[in-house]
């Protein structure tokens, strides 16, 4: 019988009972080598959750978590917790986004420990588990706004930092409500297809197009330090950006990113937040379908997985305090491409968190 998850604190005479043997002693760790030079990874004695290796426990095997983490009741104890908020009450075109938290957890079972293109190390960084999700009502979406609020309050009022699973993207607006509440107004890094600054859409002024809407208008966000990246598709109007410009937003449309890296962007973007508290909200139509067609709201011409990467990455010392990937609809993918990508940018976002440790 394997583990599903190894938590660090595993002694030697643990390891044998989950029918492991037990582990050597530990080799130091250099910089020099880029890592851990200790060939065993399923336990370090450390006090932090690492994901069990591919090398020993089969990624089929277990009850899918995030990245095969931990599962835990409450946020209490960690530094970072994985929830999701399945959700697609608000959508306005293609549904199944309430889906997408559970196709992430499948197809998250990829990851391994290491960042290997920035060498990050978030299992000896942050104590980090999946915390599940929010028992939301799929029949009111108002009383779930409210729920997703009650349960990120409890969440933020532990020191936790949440990585969102969504659900569409309505769920940015309680979200953002509990972390105001603790931080005050924030930035904004929000890479999407839409700008969601709509009024009123069908008489209802809560959905997946108005989340950054109703946060100007409770002074949730710091609106100096809002950009939108990705922005495109047919309008309303002749110019469906006026109105977060009005507000102070950077609004960055894809034609200003195509066929270039996005880097150069970033280090822009850093710059503009400074080192007030920030919040980065990821809907994966800022992907371009053909690469993320599993989504309610695709626009043609999108950004790569490559670009997200980039401005995910140049996130890096930015103060994060949550942040969110929305808007996958496992239905429309059947290949699992679009869970597998957001499960990857999650991770991506995991590596960027403040006392993240690098080699």
């Amino acid at each position: 019988m394997f583990p599903v998850w190894r938590n660090l604190n595993l002694t030697r005479a643990a390891a044998v009972c989950f029918s492991l043997p037990p582990r050597p002693a530990l080799a130091p760790c250099s910089s020099r080598t880029g890592g851990c030079l200790n060939p065993d990874r399923r336990s370090s004695g450390s006090r932090y959750n690492v994901p069990p290796s591919a090398e020993f426990v089969a990624r089929v095997s277990g009850i899918p978590t995030m990245a095969k983490l931990p599962y835990r009741e409450t946020a209490d104890g960690l530094e970072a917790a994985f929830i999701g908020v399945p959700i697609d009450t608000g959508t306005s075109n293609r549904p199944g986004a309430r889906f997408g938290p559970r196709q992430i957890r499948v197809e998250s079972a990829m990851l391994r420990a290491y960042n290997s293109g920035t060498r990050a190390a978030p299992y000896e960084s942050l104590v980090v588990a999946d915390i599940g999700d929010v028992n939301v009502n799929v029949y009111d979406l108002k009383d779930t706004c409210k729920r997703i609020r009650g349960a990120y309050r409890k969440i933020l009022a532990t020191g936790c930092i949440p990585l969102t699973m969504g659900g569409d993207h309505t769920i940015a607006y309680p979200i953002l409500q509990a972390v105001a509440e603790k931080h005050g107004p924030v930035g904004l890094v929000h890479v999407d297809a839409h700008a969601d600054t709509s009024d009123v859409v069908l008489g209802e002024k809560i959905g997946h197009g108005t989340p950054f809407r109703r946060c100007v208008e409770e002074g949730l966000l710091d609106c100096q330090r809002v950009v939108q990246i990705g922005l495109r598709g047919s309008g309303y109007s002749a110019d469906s950006y006026e109105w977060s410009r009005e507000q102070g937003f950077r609004v960055v449309q894809v034609e200003e990113c195509w066929f270039k890296s996005l880097a150069p962007l970033m280090s822009e973007v850093r710059a503009q937040m400074g080192s007030g508290p920030v919040y980065l909200s990821f809907d994966i139509d800022a992907l371009d379908p053909g690469f993320a067609p599993g989504t309610g709201t695709p626009e043609i011409a999108g950004l790569t997985p490559i670009q997200g990467v980039e401005i995910i990455r140049g996130c890096r010392g930015l103060n994060l305090v949550g942040c969110d990937l929305v808007e996958v609809s496992p239905p429309y993918d059947p290949t699992g491409n679009t869970a597998l990508t957001g499960a990857n940018l999650l991770f991506e976002m995991l590596c960027v968190l403040p006392k993240m440790k690098y080699y």
